[in-house]
């Protein structure tokens, strides 16, 4: 290290840089979102135990969005962020030739966005996850915060009131943490964890102290104990996250009825690892591994309960004849799965929920690349649905035509357009979901979209239908009133037309005319390839 670096370093506090290990420490705190608001704490336990273990913490940030905040015009940007957040951690540790990293995230794209980064790296790396929000409490039941998603459309009936929403809205969302369901942030926090990557026990730890609202003592001991790790130097990311690990992964998340949005962060990071993984092999697992647990919005259990339950440790010790465990991980020690302790929470796997995993995979003439349905979250009677197509150019005009009354038992909401590059940035249509379930009408009405879904939707809601319309795919076709028909038993998405019919419409077809905002969104619908294939942006080449 040259005499200008030792200085610019010295301006930073940084006097011992040249003779120890760097530690770079990728966080994500800010004020706008709920599950980073405490990780600058988090951060300096992180600094404090590379310290102690004889490296130099050298910490910086990348940008966090809320999927729950950013909803609408803002949710363009929120699948787009993920490349942002792995590009701006990769690149800062190329240019300061970190030894070793740790990444501090909560939420939906972050913890992938770094988990892309990682792969591009292959430094030795530990991941420490923000911990969980508390649950809340609303007339006499636990509540978290897809309950305030699903009681917008139950205030559209009527049958709340609108002060009794706003209460609900305080209740279910009391404090810092990751949001207290199964959406993609847990699903990915739970990831991390099984993987080896974050240390035993922090995907369902909780965020704050019991009726403190400050940080976790456990928990900031477990990001000090985290820094003292990444000095020491164990595996590399690749070590640990091997074509075995990838499989184990995607077991988990079917086993967890896990956030379809893992479907595509899974699949990209196959890409940047270099490994094999596609949706038939999500399928082809999903037959093979039973669902062992459910948590809100599909049952009434929470994540803290999964915790209650064992936590990850437990749940690899049913799932253990299923998997590969004989990897690294990143903090030197095996995984060390545990009992259950609450086996209403984590079944056997003799007595599951259900035979198959929580995703399932659908093809056909209106998916013929595939699309992703959260079997776990549908109600028995949609299974099976046929139904008359109501045709929606984006996710605006189909909320409107919720609240407004008109949407019939049996009908088939088909959203289009909001595709990876239809959008762009494949926007997660929870709240149009969400008001489905609070209308009363996730037993009688479907959606099927090219966007996406939050990790927490239930309901008989598909989505990642590739092609996208927006290139051309079956969706565009669509025309009011067609019939389409959906059987996630065998696995089918069609839609009752002729190939001949198809083909014809789609002759015909011209792409609407989208104003597509200039800058980073811009290049992001020229370059981002199919959600089929994780929505790699570059993958359209």
């Amino acid at each position: 290290m040259g005499a200008y670096a030792r200085g610019l370093y010295h301006a930073c506090g940084v006097d011992d840089a040249e003779d120890k290990p760097l530690v770079g420490i990728a966080g994500s705190a800010n004020d706008l979102v709920p599950g980073h608001l405490h990780l600058g704490r988090l951060a300096r336990a992180v600094q404090d135990g590379v310290r102690a273990a004889g490296g130099v913490p050298l910490a910086f940030n990348t940008i966090a969005l809320c999927d729950g905040i950013c909803q609408g015009p803002g949710m363009h940007a929120v699948l787009p962020s993920r490349d942002v957040v792995a590009a701006s951690v990769e690149l800062t540790a190329r240019a300061y030739g970190f030894d070793a990293l740790v990444c501090l995230a909560s939420c939906d794209k972050i913890v992938p966005g770094m988990l892309l980064a990682a792969a591009r790296l292959d430094l030795p790396m530990l991941f420490v996850t923000g911990g969980l929000m508390a649950e809340g409490e609303w007339h006499g039941q636990r509540v978290v915060t897809s309950d305030v998603k699903e009681a917008i459309g139950r205030a559209s009936r009527g049958e709340i009131t609108p002060a009794e929403l706003h209460d609900l809205e305080r209740a279910a969302c009391p404090g810092p943490g990751v949001c207290n369901m199964m959406g993609t942030a847990n699903t990915l926090c739970v990831a991390v964890e099984a993987a080896g990557l974050s240390l035993p026990g922090n995907a369902t730890i909780a965020a704050t102290a019991a009726g403190s609202g400050e940080v976790n003592p456990r928990l900031l001991a477990l990001a000090r104990a985290a820094g003292e790790r990444a000095v020491q130097g164990r595996a590399s990311f690749r070590d640990v996250m091997t074509p075995a690990t990838l499989r184990n992964l995607v077991a988990v998340v079917q086993a967890i009825g896990g956030s379809t949005n893992a479907v595509l962060h899974l699949l990209a990071l196959a890409a940047e690892l270099g490994q094999d993984l596609t949706l038939d092999d999500w399928d082809r697992i999903g037959r093979e591994t039973p669902l062992l647990a459910r948590f809100k919005p599909a049952s009434s259990h929470t994540m803290s309960d999964f915790g209650r339950a064992g936590g990850v440790p437990a749940l690899l010790d049913v799932l253990a004849p299923l998997l590969d465990l004989s990897g690294p991980t990143a903090y030197g020690s095996p995984l060390a799965p545990a009992p259950v302790l609450w086996p209403e929470v984590i079944r056997p796997l003799d007595d599951p929920l259900a035979p198959d995993g929580g995703i399932v995979v659908l093809r056909g003439n209106l998916a013929p690349d595939g699309a992703v349905v959260k079997a776990s979250g549908v109600h028995p009677a949609m299974m099976r649905h046929v139904g008359p197509a109501r045709v929606f150019d984006c996710e605006e005009d189909v909320q409107t035509c919720l609240l407004e009354g008109r949407v019939q038992p049996g009908d088939v909401l088909v959203v289009r357009y909001e595709g990876p590059r239809g959008g762009p940035g494949m926007r997660e249509l929870s709240l149009p979901a969400a008001i489905l379930v609070g209308l009363g009408l996730a037993d009688s009405v479907a959606m099927v979209t090219d966007g996406r879904f939050s990790g927490a939707t239930r309901g008989p809601c598909v989505g990642h239908v590739c092609p996208e319309a927006a290139v051309g795919g079956p969706l565009a076709a669509l025309r009011d009133g067609d019939l389409v028909e959906i059987d996630i038993p065998n696995r089918t998405l069609h839609v009752r037309l002729s190939d001949e019919d198809l083909r014809a419409r789609l002759a015909e077809w011209q792409p609407p005319a989208r104003a597509v905002p200039p800058g980073f969104l811009r290049l992001y619908a020229d370059c981002v390839g199919p959600a089929s294939h994780g929505a790699v942006l570059g993958g359209c080449r």
